[in-house]
């Protein structure tokens, strides 16, 4: 199977990536839009002229967003929490032509477990995107070939997931491996959310953003950061050649949900506006997709362990 290609580069912007694609009309959802790639997100599918839902924990943060695009409005929503997942789909009304899994959380520095038993970065990151994904499955049929994109990370290539104690119960918890599991889990959500409803015209795809200074980076050590070439020993941060801007970041978002060059494709990985290939996971490898994260049994599987849980 060849991999899909576009001709945008690693730097391009979401903006220049929907530079002369109309949107109006279209109805899309991002999940954590008030704030970092969400809100280049929204801005870029916005500016399109989409009408956007921000699904947010504080609606209030996205006032600057609403001011800038009126057809734009903010819903409360915590994806830690089953039953407000549950509040927003039963509150949707009409077709939905996009579903963006754009929010998360990275490395809690401390285990910490959801009212419905699940460790909280899976829960965050997999399970309230996957309750918001079936909750809304019957808008996006409504839609003229609806998408759903899930942010996925590098950090899926770090470790697959764990079906034996995916909610750190007996092994020692890890902020890490456990993040890196949640990301796995974002791709297999898009992996089986293409396997069940490809027939019905859904397609959905999993990205990583990048590097990028956001707040999804607060929990990260300063040591860690350091490290990383993104601070300085004053505590300053610092943008090395690696890193992106947010709006450069948002550009696969927003590839994935509205490029009329992605018609049709479902169930891939793509980063830096490229499809990427399938590689074996392991600390040293730098860039692809995991075997593990698109496994298609691995995919099933986990679909039938949160099907439970979001009922």
């Amino acid at each position: 199977m060849m991999l899909t290609t576009t001709p945008f580069g690693k730097h391009a912007t979401a903006a220049e990536v929907l530079d002369g694609v109309d949107l109006s009309g279209r109805r899309f959802v991002v999940t954590g839009g008030s704030s970092g790639l969400g809100v280049e997100t929204v801005r870029a599918l916005a500016g399109a002229g989409a009408q956007v839902t921000v699904a947010t924990r504080d609606p209030a943060a996205a006032a600057p967003l609403l001011t800038e695009f009126p057809e734009t409005r903010a819903v409360a929503l915590d994806l830690a929490d089953l039953a407000s997942a549950h509040a927003f789909c039963q509150a949707w009304s009409g077709p939905l032509d996009g579903l963006v899994a754009n929010a998360g959380v990275m490395m809690l520095p401390t285990r910490q477990v959801t009212a419905e038993g699940w460790e909280a970065q899976l829960a965050t990151n997999y399970l309230g995107h996957f309750a918001l994904a079936v909750g809304l499955r019957a808008a996006l049929e409504e839609a003229d070939r609806p998408r759903v994109v899930v942010l996925s990370s590098g950090a899926q290539l770090r470790a697959g997931f764990d079906f034996d104690d995916p909610q750190f119960e007996r092994r020692p918890y890890d902020p890490f491996v456990s993040y890196a599991q949640s990301k796995t889990a974002d791709v297999l959500l898009a992996v089986g959310i293409s396997r069940r409803w490809a027939e019905h015209g859904i397609t959905a795809n999993a990205c990583a953003p990048g590097w990028i200074h956001t707040n999804l980076t607060r929990h990260i050590d300063r040591a860690t950061m350091r490290a990383l070439g993104a601070m300085d020993e004053d505590g300053n941060l610092l943008t090395p050649d690696h890193y992106k801007t947010p709006a450069q970041g948002a550009a696969t978002t927003v590839l994935l949900a509205a490029s009329p060059l992605l018609e049709g494709v479902t169930g891939r990985y793509f980063e830096d506006n490229q499809e990427s290939p399938v590689v074996e996971g392991g600390a040293e490898v730098m860039a692809g997709v995991a075997r593990w994260s698109v496994d298609p049994a691995a995919a099933d599987r986990l679909w039938d362990l949160a099907l439970p849980a979001v009922r």
